[in-house]
């Protein structure tokens, strides 16, 4: 890796081990339920079947990886990899009795799979914080049988993201200028939206050694409670990009970033709910 990659590789591990990391353990129950169709869809994508060993790459709380381990019940395996000590404790309690399963700390940049390789390797938004992806796909390449496939989803461009986009906006408009450059502006810069560009991703799919790859759009909503705005606000200013702008300020501008997302998502509220639209990009590449 360059100087550079290798900066923007350690800051990803830092903060998934520090703030970024506590605060998705935080919010895990509420996103696992947010993301079940990403889930679907994503599981219908990569199609695991029983017998398969998997490499849930990124594997978070271990809800993606729960799943695998059913689809490829009762005689295939899968292997769950995060970064994050704070999240895979979440995972290791969740799975103390899914017999199918091995969790791993470790960096997908530089670890092996032991043993056989794998038929499939998956992951649900674990891949976007690579600070060198070209290298970071060749590695987890090698642990891949030969024509094994490589499924993932990632998130579009925050624009198309109402979702995230209503709130940071919100928030946005409290803060006190110059505003932050929007996310990813640097498509080198590893972060939720650093994969919005499917050109981009395809290119960095061939450069680390697949020789085919596809990508296609997945349209869903986000759904929220909408019998009390305000925690619902509360839990959005804090989830994702908008929780990343607003750390670092003080308390009383946090909660006014919350009232402004209140104020933007109240009109959206139809009956007991609020949805909010949201697209993915799911990939797939061959090994060759």
């Amino acid at each position: 890796m360059t100087d550079q990659a290798t900066e923007r590789h350690a800051r990803q591990v830092e903060a998934w081990n520090g703030p970024t990391g506590a605060q998705w353990a935080a919010s895990e129950a509420r996103t696992e339920r947010g993301l079940a169709p990403v889930l679907a869809a994503l599981m219908d994508w990569a199609a695991p079947a029983p017998g398969m060993r998997v490499l849930d790459v990124g594997c978070g709380a271990g809800g993606t990886t729960l799943a695998l381990a059913q689809a490829v019940a009762p005689t295939g395996h899968v292997t769950g990899l995060d970064v994050s000590a704070v999240i895979l404790e979440a995972a290791r309690a969740r799975l103390a009795e899914t017999p199918n399963v091995t969790l791993t700390l470790a960096d997908a940049l530089t670890w092996s799979l032991p043993g056989e390789p794998a038929d499939l390797l998956f992951s649900r938004f674990g891949v976007m914080f690579f600070g060198d992806p070209v290298a970071a796909f060749a590695n987890l390449r090698r642990s891949l049988k030969p024509a094994g496939r490589f499924a993932f989803a990632a998130w579009a461009p925050l624009a198309e993201n109402p979702w995230m986009d209503i709130p940071y906006q919100a928030a946005l408009s409290v803060l006190p200028p110059p505003a932050p450059p929007l996310p990813a502006s640097d498509p080198n810069e590893p972060g939720q939206f650093a994969f919005g560009n499917p050109a981009r991703v395809l290119r960095l799919l061939h450069d680390a050694g697949y020789p085919t790859a596809r990508v296609r759009p997945f349209d869903f909503n986000m759904r929220f409670p909408a019998d009390d705005i305000a925690r619902t606000a509360t839990g959005l200013s804090n989830m994702g990009q908008t929780g990343r702008l607003l750390r670092d300020h003080p308390e009383a501008l946090r909660t006014q970033a919350a009232t402004a997302i209140a104020q933007a998502i109240t009109p959206l509220a139809k009956g007991p709910w609020i949805d909010l639209p949201a697209r993915v990009l799911l990939f797939e590449a061959a090994a060759p």
